[in-house]
This record gives C-alpha cells, sequence and structure tokens, in this order.
C-alpha cells in the first residue's frame, strides 16, 4: 500500500474532490505523469485528457478535465481546472449529438465571431471524445 497524500480538484463552479489519495494521473502540457506521496514540487499547465485518481480504498476514479493548472508541492496535489467532468456522467450518444449540433451552429453562423465561438465549441467537444477514447 503506498503511502497517502493530500489532492485537491478545484473548478470554477466548486470544489470537486478533496481528501487524501494513494496516486493521481494527470495530464500535463509535456505530458501525462503520474503525482506519489513524497514527489517533487512541481507547477505545469494541464492539457485537455483524463485525470485518474487512485484513492486510499483502492478504488480508482476518472474525470475528464480541460485547461487549468497543477500544483505539486509537500502539502500535496492541487488541480486547478478549467472544466472537469466525471467521466460515469458522461454519455456517448449526447457527445455525439452535440458535436453534430454544433458543427452545424459553425455552418449557420452570421459571421466571424460567431463561428470563432462556434468552431471553439466543436474543439472542446472533439477534446472530450479523444479523451473518452470514441
Amino acid at each position: 500500500m503506498a503511502a497517502a497524500f493530500h489532492f485537491e480538484l478545484v473548478s470554477p463552479d466548486k470544489l470537486l474532490f478533496s481528501g487524501d489519495v494513494e496516486s493521481v494521473l494527470v495530464p500535463g502540457i509535456e505530458g501525462d505523469f503520474t503525482v506519489m506521496q513524497g514527489h517533487a514540487p512541481l507547477m505545469t499547465v494541464l492539457r485537455p485528457g483524463l485525470v485518474e485518481v487512485a484513492d486510499t480504498a483502492g478504488k480508482t476514479s476518472k474525470l475528464f478535465v480541460r485547461g487549468g493548472f497543477v500544483d505539486v508541492s509537500p502539502a500535496g496535489l492541487t488541480l486547478l481546472a478549467e472544466t472537469a467532468l466525471p467521466l460515469d456522467s458522461l454519455d456517448s450518444a449526447r457527445l455525439s449529438q452535440e458535436i453534430k449540433d454544433a458543427s452545424e451552429d459553425v455552418k449557420d453562423a452570421g459571421d466571424d465571431e460567431l463561428r470563432r465561438k462556434a468552431q471553439e465549441k466543436v474543439d472542446r467537444l472533439n477534446e472530450l471524445k479523444t479523451a473518452l477514447g470514441h
């Protein structure tokens, strides 16, 4: 059994997780890395991907994250994500329909700004789809 350390996952809306864990797999901008007790201090940017949290009871949970920062310090790991969604809350059929709808919004956009915003939504949804392996 690995030693536990403190982990917090925070989104703009709420504190999604705060507690002791054994390990956290993080999608960093330069590649995935696993944080465990005693990890060297580090700050990096998140890339869209999956965070895998192994708690002290041996249960693993996965979340999709997009945007934000990671801070590893002697006090533990803090992940500040612009978007964080538990994988079990995501539905593949619904995601495919949202991508289709957003793509139609790009085609129907009346000006460049609306088109840009619609394309950003399509890109975010495709990142999520890729992270889910669909």
